[in-house]
């Protein structure tokens, strides 16, 4: 079959909210710091009341780790599809429209259900940290239903969002995708997302996984957590019965890259960090744009490493469409 897709995505949708804190106000208002935190609407409306006072909002946009990933990876010059769940409201319309005008095909696009979407709100701190207190709204109910089989069927890779280990159909849709993916022989690819998820939801993490995926992608404290290791040579090690390949980040330091037989050490890029959300799904959107087209595991993460450390110079978890192109230019010279 001809490949339509290069990356066929499930995950949350979620409308961000990027705001600066101070570490006081973390602490304040009882918020563990650099942790992705589930919040009902009410906490999440006491949040915003309390944050009023603090600074106004730096960008709204439509959000979620793999919608960052695939935005990514489109902007790239990739073609991808994501498969979410959003209400028929203000907050689902925006993160609908960000998504289509971002050039990224969706299961959204025709009628969608009563119900509140999801929305994230992204605090920062002054050293860059992001911290997000989350409420999923109408995400938590994706399910298999929402799969579109004959995209998938068109892809180069199936990407799974770890954060939808939290919530029961998510996970089934999960399983549900891999299992097609392996059917039409797509490769499967999957994020730890959060360090949060590893600690409190392994078991789940496991059944997402299942037999096994073809790419893992993890930062370093998430590898660590999920195989009780102590080091990132011993995390990598362990993850290789876990995944074919691994891509491990590992912040200023770069990126560990393992393509199944040779082990890439991914050099990183000197920035001054002003913003760290996002970080991740941009390296994975752009590590999985170059190795779709073509490139070895040391050129795509090469390609990773330069836009992640764009998109941490400034606030917002994205770039623009031109300053993807730009880094692209850069490494790949095209």
């Amino acid at each position: 079959m001809t490949q339509q897709y290069d990356v066929y995505a499930i995950g949350n949708a979620l409308v961000d909210t990027e705001i600066e804190v101070s570490d006081a106000f973390l602490e304040t208002m009882d918020i563990g710091k650099g942790m992705m935190t589930l919040v009902d609407k009410e906490r999440q409306m006491a949040l915003l009341d309390a944050l009023r006072e603090q600074a106004d909002p730096h960008s709204q946009t439509c959000g979620g780790s793999a919608a960052n990933t695939i935005i990514a990876t489109r902007y790239f010059g990739g073609s991808t599809f994501y498969t979410c769940r959003v209400a028929n409201d203000d907050t689902g319309e925006l993160f609908v429209q960000a998504l289509t005008a971002a050039g990224v095909d969706t299961n959204m696009t025709g009628a969608r259900p009563e119900g509140v979407s999801g929305t994230c709100l992204v605090m920062v701190t002054r050293d860059a940290e992001r911290t997000m207190n989350t409420f999923l709204g109408i995400s938590e109910t994706v399910s298999s239903d929402d799969i579109d089989e004959a995209a998938l069927r068109a892809s180069r890779y199936a990407y799974i969002e770890g954060y939808l280990v939290t919530s029961p159909s998510g996970r089934a849709a999960t399983i549900r995708l891999r299992e097609l993916a392996r059917q039409h022989g797509v490769q499967v690819a999957m994020t730890f997302s959060d360090p949060a998820m590893v600690r409190f939801f392994r078991d789940g993490l496991l059944e997402m996984i299942g037999d096994g995926v073809d790419l893992l992608f993890c930062n370093e404290d998430e590898a660590r957590d999920f195989t009780d290791t102590d080091s990132a040579d011993a995390a990598l090690a362990a993850l290789k019965t876990y995944s074919h390949k691994v891509v491990m980040t590992r912040g200023a330091d770069g990126a560990l890259a393992w393509d199944g037989e040779t082990l890439h050490t991914i050099a990183g890029v000197p920035v001054t960090a002003v913003d760290t959300n996002g970080a991740g799904d941009m390296f994975a959107g752009a590590f999985l744009y170059g190795i779709t087209q073509g490139h070895d595991f040391a050129t795509a993460g090469r390609l990773a490493s330069h836009a992640a450390a764009q998109v941490v110079s400034d606030f917002g978890p994205r770039l623009t469409p031109e300053a993807h192109l730009a880094v692209r230019r850069q490494v790949l010279g095209q």
